[in-house]
């Protein structure tokens, strides 16, 4: 039986290696928070429950505004480093968008896109981990709530778990986690084993794709520095800063 490769992101600070020890079962990931972002890269955990095994990388996200122009970049070259990795290990058979349940930014925005849209072009199962839920009476609440939010920020998945990932607790809190566990588990397996079709693959013509994507943006003819900046940052989620050097970077290419 095939090892399923699942990609996992999100910001710092949202629980994502905790997510990893959930599904796991037992501590496999480092969870302190003294951890410093040495890195711009990713982990891999083999783990394996209900008789299927899974490769998960953990990944560095998106950290606007704390990380700086080159480090986003750096860190939009290894996620797709990493799709490359896979292309000959099967491909990406899921997305884990890892959230700390709180405010709804343009940082997430940017982090979906990033890894749905940009890197794996909408073609690899994504859900939505809702972490840090354990004070909800029902943690499905949260979602009720807040489900709205992501559909104004463009942030539309194929399902979701509002969990606790927060172990070592008693009482409530711990039959909290067990059955975040199992909602998580659950998802995993219906969007990996349970589903058709093999892995994601990205293949040598990606980057190609993502150019000729970048010339259809910008084949007008009155298309100026300004306008790709604008469509950068409006409709592909891009900082500013990254949108301006990216911009100069493909009117050299057109001129060409």
């Amino acid at each position: 039986m095939s090892t399923k490769n699942i990609v996992l992101f999100g910001e710092t600070g949202a629980g994502k290696s905790s997510v990893v020890n959930l599904m796991a079962g037992e501590e496999v990931a480092e969870t302190s928070p003294d951890m410093q972002r040495s890195t711009l890269t990713w982990k891999k955990y083999p783990i394996a429950f209900g008789g299927y095994n899974y490769n998960v990388f953990d990944t560095i996200g998106l950290e606007e505004p704390q990380l700086g122009i080159d480090e986003y970049l750096e860190a939009i070259v290894n996620a797709r480093n990493l799709i490359t990795k896979l292309d000959n290990e099967g491909g990406i058979d899921l997305l884990l968008f890892c959230v700390r349940a709180g405010r709804v930014s343009a940082t997430l925005q940017n982090n979906y896109r990033l890894f749905y849209e940009w890197l794996c072009e909408k073609k690899v199962p994504i859900l939505l981990v809702l972490t840090g839920l354990e004070r909800e009476q029902n943690m499905e609440d949260w979602w009720t709530r807040n489900k709205d939010t992501f559909a104004k920020y463009g942030i539309s998945v194929h399902g979701h778990a509002c969990i606790t990932a927060a172990n070592k607790l008693d009482g409530r809190h711990q039959q909290l986690y067990q059955l975040s566990r199992q909602l998580v588990r659950n998802l995993v397996k219906e969007f990996t084993h349970e589903s058709l079709g093999g892995g994601f693959k990205g293949g040598n013509g990606w980057i190609k794709r993502f150019m000729g994507k970048l010339r259809e943006l910008f084949s007008g003819p009155s298309m100026g520095k300004k306008d790709m900046v604008t469509v950068l940052t409006k409709r592909c989620g891009m900082p500013p800063e990254a949108a301006v050097r990216l911009a100069k970077e493909v009117r050299k290419d057109l001129r060409r």
